[in-house]
Parts: C-alpha cells; structure tokens; sequence
C-alpha cells in the first residue's frame, strides 16, 4: 500500500507518497501566502484546501488511485480555524503567531482564579494544560473572536486547532484534531487527554463547539462523495488523524525514550525530549502529547540558533548588497581553531527565552583582539549557540544517552562537529529535514495497517536507509570545549546588568 502524506506549513503545502518499505515515491509543493495587517497573522484555509486537491490530483495522474490505501497530514499548529454546519470556512484562519488577544488571555487568567480561589490563574492553568497560557493560545482567540465578530462565533459549527483539520473535515465531514496540535490550544487536559470544561468555561466559550480528538494513528474517517470529487480520491479511502508539525518532527528525529534529545536548528530553534512526565513550565518550557499515546513531548525553545547564522553571513559577506554568504562562512570555518582564540558570543541577539528568559538582552562578542579573524568571529558565533543549546540540555532530568540533529543549521558541517564536540559525544546528523516529517506520520498509517509493528522500527528503517549520519567527538577538543563553556556561563549575568539599565 501506499500511504499519501501531506504537510500543511505555514509557507507551503507539500506531498510526498511514501510506500511500505518507508521511501518517497513521488513529491510535489505549493505555495501558501500569509495575510499580516498590523499584529493580525491570517491565512485563507481555502487557499489550503485548494493546494491540497491540485496536488493530490496532479500525483494520480501519476499514480493509481487504487494504491492509495490511505492519507495522512502534518500541520501548523495553535491556529483558530471558525468553520460552520458544512464543514467549510467562515472567515480566515487566526494563525499560532498572531498577537491579537492578550486581553483575553488576561480575562481568562483572572477567571479561572476566580473559579478556583487562587491566587495566580496562570499557574493553575498550567496544572491542567502543561503550559504558559497567553495571548498566542487559540482559547484567548476564541473568546476574541467571541467578542469582537459574535455573528462569526454564533454560526461556527467547530473551532479547529491545526490547518490540517480542516482538509480533513473537507474530506471526511468529521470535525477532528490530534492530541499533539490539540495540546496547544490552552484548553486540552494534558494528562486526561480530554478537553477541559473548567477553562473553557473559564473562558466563556461553548465546549461544544471544539473537535472530537484523536491520536494520530487513529482513522478519522473516509473519503465522502463531495470529499471524492474535489481531491479525486476513491470513495471511502480511509483519512488518518495525522499529528501537529512537531509531532511529526520530532518522531522524525529519532528520538522515542527518556534520555534521547532531539536539536532542531531553524532559524530559531529546540531541544526535544520524550518521557513520560511533564517539564516544569515555569521560564518558557512546555510540553505536548506526543504521537504515542504513552509519552509526552518536551520542549526547551530557543529564539537564536540559524539566525545567528545568518547574521554573521551577512556581517562578513563579500556580497556588494550584503547579502548573507554562507559559502565564504563555510570556506572560512576550515580554518577555525576550537575556542576561536579566546573570542566568546553571546548569541541573543533577537533577546532569548531559554536557557534565560529575557527580551531586553542583545548578542555580544567578549574578547575581541588585534589578532582576531574572520574566522575566529564565525566559530565564536557557532560556539555561542552550541553553548546555549548545552545550557538548554542541562534543564532535563535525564542525562542524554542519544542526541540527533536536524534543521537548517545542521548543513553546515562545520556546525555539527562544534555541537558533537561540546556536547562531547556522538550526534546523529538527521538528513532530508523537508522529507523526514512525511515519512514520520507515514509510519503512523503503517503501525496502524500492520505493516510496521511501532514506531521503533520506523526510526530504525530511517537510519539503516541513510537518513542519518553519525559525527564523533574529538574527546580532547571536547575537554577543551568544557572549561571554554564554564567560562561562557559567566557571560550573561555580566551583560544582563548592562541592558536592564
């Protein structure tokens, strides 16, 4: 069988067919465009909807429906999606980035201490949903849209939560979302896996009017009529709940048991973590339900890694309009002495929220010379974020067994043997970042069908096929790089009193 995944991004909407043995067979993407009116962050769930069947159809041409036995998706998250009786749009889609409704967030906060006669609502709002709750949590969007367009909320049929939800209430007419998307909307019971009454009472807002949740090996539906002739699939072909995007990543990662940690090098960036217990939410952390049922996912978030990157691509580039060069940075590392002799950076350069959290603080370079080089300069950058990304690893309980990579940042070779060496162990290098996803919540239709017995093997069947490459420690580089980080840790509280002048 052949399973047809697809991944509804906030920049695009991409396809890949992946068969039993867990290879790609056939690919394709589609542009997405984000609507932005001051902090008003909107995309029109139809623009989706229709990238998804031109999609679909152009594969079957390809393809015989026929070997389709099932379809699955991946998606953003923390959005509000206001959909009516018939499944469709009523308005555009309030995306996860969107500042409008931290008054309502407010509102909240106080009413669920209210409720409970506590003093911090916030807080208590965190013993049932594992996380911070703010302005970017869909619940405080419900009750924006509540009060600011009633007609919208009074003819909304459901709130869906992850864009993938509502391709599939446009297939299937069943209104559904998955346990890990769902774990963002500031109202899911993260050990109940149910929603919350007493939050969404708190809110003001009708229970009723949220999805039926999934897990994401779980069938949702089949393929109706209407849902057949709009994407050109059969008749009853069996739509899978699928998983919010870092879900997907993080299955696609590697990583499936307590001690094993996953570093998503983006623009910004995470470190992941599976286990079976929450992580304190206090400072920025948070915690979602991972794809299988037994284990949550945690999440340390960091707003400076690729970024960093690229600012010092830009800073030494030898473009005339100061484009970013990655290629002078990737020709000039080889050079590069561990340590960058003596330089030091302080990657915050965009404020950070992890390992520290604070908004007003800037990058630094500490160190500068008259012998200092290009060179030194881009190591330092690269050494400051992989020092960061350690300080995040030291926040779990479990000491790390196993560490992947994966991201942008980890094409940069240079990048991967810094982290493998401050870390001082072996990392695996997790390749294909814009297809491992797909394979991800393609295995989740496989575990479901009996063709793979659990997800285990799936991350077994990524390393053996070559997604993975391994980097080694230099154990005498990583003895150095640890008295270099003892020193680094010092760096903050001596700018921090700088800034909060």
């Amino acid at each position: 069988m052949l399973a047809a995944t697809f991944d509804i991004g906030t920049t695009a909407v991409k396809a890949v067919v992946v068969n039993e043995n867990g290879e790609p067979v056939s690919t394709g993407s589609s542009v997405i465009h984000t609507i932005e009116t001051g902090n008003f962050k909107e995309q029109d769930p139809d623009e989706w909807y229709g990238a998804f069947c031109s999609l679909s159809k152009e594969m079957l041409e390809i393809i015989p429906a026929a070997e389709i036995g099932a379809i699955i998706f991946s998606g953003q998250m923390q959005d509000v999606i206001s959909v009516g009786t018939e499944g469709k749009a009523l308005r555009n889609a309030i995306l996860y980035s969107d500042g409008r409704a931290d008054e309502q967030a407010r509102v909240i906060i106080r009413e669920a201490a209210r409720r409970n006669v506590v003093p911090l609502g916030d807080a208590y709002i965190a013993e049932i949903t594992g996380n911070h709750f703010d302005g970017s949590m869909p619940l405080a969007k419900i009750l924006w849209l509540k009060e600011n367009e009633p007609d919208i909320y009074a003819r909304t049929a459901c709130f869906l939560i992850s864009s993938k939800d509502y391709i599939i209430g446009r297939l299937t007419s069943v209104f559904a979302g998955d346990m890990t998307a769902c774990s963002t909307a500031g109202a899911m019971d993260l050990d109940k896996k149910i929603w919350s009454e007493e939050l969404i009472g708190a809110a003001g807002v009708d229970i009723k009017k949220f999805p039926k949740l999934f897990y994401g090996h779980e069938c949702v539906g089949t393929v109706t009529e209407t849902g057949a002739t709009e994407s050109g699939y059969p008749v009853g072909t069996k739509v899978y709940a699928g998983t919010g995007d870092a879900g997907a990543t993080t299955l696609a990662s590697g990583i499936l048991a307590p001690g094993e940690y996953n570093i998503n090098l983006g623009t910004s960036g995470w470190v992941a973590a599976v286990s079976n217990q929450r992580m304190e939410s206090e400072g920025g952390g948070f915690n979602l339900a991972a794809m299988q049922k037994d284990l949550l996912i945690n999440v340390v978030p960091f707003l400076n890694g690729g970024n960093v990157h690229r600012l010092i691509a830009k800073i030494l580039s030898r473009d005339p309009d100061g484009a970013p060069d990655f290629g002078y940075i990737s020709e000039i590392l080889e050079k590069a002495e561990p340590g960058s002799h003596g330089l030091f950076f302080l990657p915050y350069v965009t404020g950070e929220r992890f390992p520290i959290m604070d908004s007003s603080v800037r990058g630094s370079f500490l160190g500068l010379s008259q012998e200092t080089t290009a060179a030194d300069m881009a190591q330092s950058v690269l050494e400051g974020v992989a020092f960061s990304i350690r300080q995040g690893l030291e926040l779990f309980d479990h000491p790390a067994s196993k560490i992947t990579l994966i991201g942008g940042g980890a094409r940069e070779r240079r990048w991967c043997r810094i982290l493998c060496n401050v870390m001082g162990q072996k990392i695996f290098v997790y390749k294909d970042p814009d297809l491992l996803p797909a394979l991800a919540i393609a295995s989740a239709v496989f575990v479901a069908e009996g063709v793979i017995p659990d997800y285990k093997s799936f991350i077994e069947t990524l390393e053996n096929q070559g997604h993975c490459d391994t980097v080694e420690p230099d154990l005498e580089v990583s003895e150095k790089y640890h008295g270099i980080y003892q020193k680094y840790k010092n760096i903050y509280p001596l700018v921090r009193e700088f800034y909060s002048r």
